[in-house]
């Protein structure tokens, strides 16, 4: 039996709080004990999303009693009813959710939530049986089924409107990327229509029907909702080549090629004038030997895998999507690799900052790209995707590759007495002979750090391990001279 190490991916019942909440005209009941459910649902987004409060998710408060033996159903009337009686329900469109414990007990309130709320659903989150990105496609599968498609009959396209399916509570990036791909849409000739569900409430889900094409912005899910709105599809874009074949396809579908060329070039001559001045500066010797490491999200780590090492040439030491895919490495595989020998650059969520927290973490700078994590991605000028995200997620590794170069500094440490745990001390002790053990023990630690960093630590190393050897008045560095200095060195 294999254990399953810090999981990566909520449920569907998280996917489904965090799709449908983002409507404002939507009150979700959930048929969930108290705090467990809705607090969490809360704080999640508090953390990534920087909402203070999700105000229309209210738990039905159920109790062993209810689980064990009642069922659920007098929780959920009662609380609907004291809904109705607050006024709550006014102008908003009432969805009942199930949970892992109600699903548990098959409880299915279809004909219940209807008869209390004639325009409520029962919705059926398969908190059990799905992860957050199956569960996030399914419901924005069934917003249009339910309450797309039936009042989109009369809605024809508009010239030039571009749907955008996909940003949604709890998803990393997401007001800075779906701005980014706005205004892209904007520079090729379009215009962008609906951002669904984040810039939408329920009663505009028809409106869907309106844009001519469809922008995914994520891989992992919205599949099943551009399938059922029957338009040409076009990905979001990492990278410079990515987004050049997506604006270019976004002017070809709407018919204003021409724009979207005058658009390419422009953005050549301005956004990416910062990436290609980053690209032939003194930083342009550093591409080529410093590694990357990628776990987030299906997009991301497909996106950045392809524009570091496509086109920066940047040495991709591994990049690993979620969903995971059965030939990628699982998150015990992924601490093993991060303990065994990191990269020079990480990104991805808390779980991979943990790990490389853990191995001493020396050399590596971290960047967060996915959640979980306690990383606000609120502002607009932060993007990963497009021109604009291609010139941020450069400027941020030039700047951590500064903050890693920033660590092997000599500082001054006489301003205060060293602590026991410090750095070794590197004192004038004379240059000493090294037997050949030891060598080979320190090359061997050398060889677990980014290439970056090592010809610096490579030198602190030796002469802590030289002057160690002196303090004993050894002739000669031997292997215990070594290892007596790794534990401050890793500090």
């Amino acid at each position: 039996m294999q254990l399953l190490r810090d999981l990566a991916e909520t449920s569907g019942y998280w996917a489904a709080v965090w799709t449908m909440c983002p409507l404002g005209d939507v009150h979700v009941v959930c048929d969930a004990p108290i705090g467990c459910f809705n607090l969490v649902g809360t704080a999640v987004p508090d953390y990534t999303d920087a909402i203070p409060h999700i105000e229309n998710l209210t738990p039905s408060v159920i109790t062993e009693k209810e689980v064990s033996g009642t069922g659920t159903a007098p929780a959920v009337e009662r609380t609907i009813l004291g809904l109705q009686a607050a006024g709550t329900l006014e102008g908003k469109r009432l969805i009942v959710m199930s949970t892992a414990e109600s699903e548990m007990i098959g409880a299915d309130h279809t004909d219940l939530v209807r008869r209390l709320e004639p325009d409520a659903r029962f919705y059926y989150s398969n908190s059990l049986g799905e992860d957050e990105w199956t569960g996030r496609d399914r419901v924005l599968g069934w917003l249009w089924d339910e309450y797309g498609a039936p009042a989109a009959g009369d809605i024809a396209a508009q010239k030039g409107r571009v749907t955008i399916i996909g940003p949604t509570y709890g998803c990393f990036n997401s007001p800075s990327d779906l701005h980014e791909v706005q205004r892209l849409i904007r520079g090729a000739g379009g215009t962008p229509g609906l951002a669904y569900p984040y810039g939408a409430t329920l009663a505009d889900t028809a409106r869907l029907a309106e844009g001519e094409i469809v922008v995914q912005l994520y891989q992992e899910f919205g599949q099943t909702l551009a399938t059922k709105l029957g338009k040409p599809v076009v990905q979001a874009p990492f990278g410079m080549r990515a987004t050049d074949a997506f604006v270019r396809e976004i002017g070809r579908l709407l018919g204003t090629s021409q724009q979207a060329e005058a658009f390419i070039r422009r953005e050549r001559k301005t956004t990416l004038q910062t990436l290609w001045d980053l690209w032939r500066g003194p930083q342009s010797d550093w591409y080529a030997t410093t590694t990357v490491g990628i776990v987030a999200g299906r997009s991301y780590a497909e996106g950045l895998r392809d524009f570091l090492g496509g086109e920066l040439g940047m040495p991709v030491q591994f990049a690993i999507g979620r969903p995971r895919r059965l030939d990628e490495a699982d998150n015990s595989a992924i601490r093993a690799m991060l303990h065994e020998r990191a990269p020079t650059m990480l990104f991805g969520s808390i779980n991979e900052h943990i790990y490389l927290a853990e191995s001493g973490g020396r050399g590596t700078h971290f960047i967060p790209a996915a959640f979980p994590g306690p990383i606000v991605r609120r502002a607009v000028g932060t993007p990963f995707m497009g021109y604009r995200g291609a010139v941020y997620v450069v400027q941020e590794i030039i700047n951590a590759l500064y903050d890693s170069l920033f660590n092997f500094l000599p500082i001054d440490n006489h301003a205060k007495p060293a602590s026991p745990a410090a750095k070794p001390v590197v004192s004038s002790a004379p240059s000493l002979p090294w037997q050949a053990d030891a060598r080979v023990r320190l090359d061997q630690v050398l060889e677990t750090m980014p290439f970056l960093p090592r010809i610096s630590a490579s030198r602190e190393l030796q002469r802590a391990a030289e002057t160690e050897a002196d303090k004993y008045g050894l002739a000669e560095v031997t292997v215990e001279m070594v290892e007596a200095i790794l534990p401050a060195a890793r500090n």
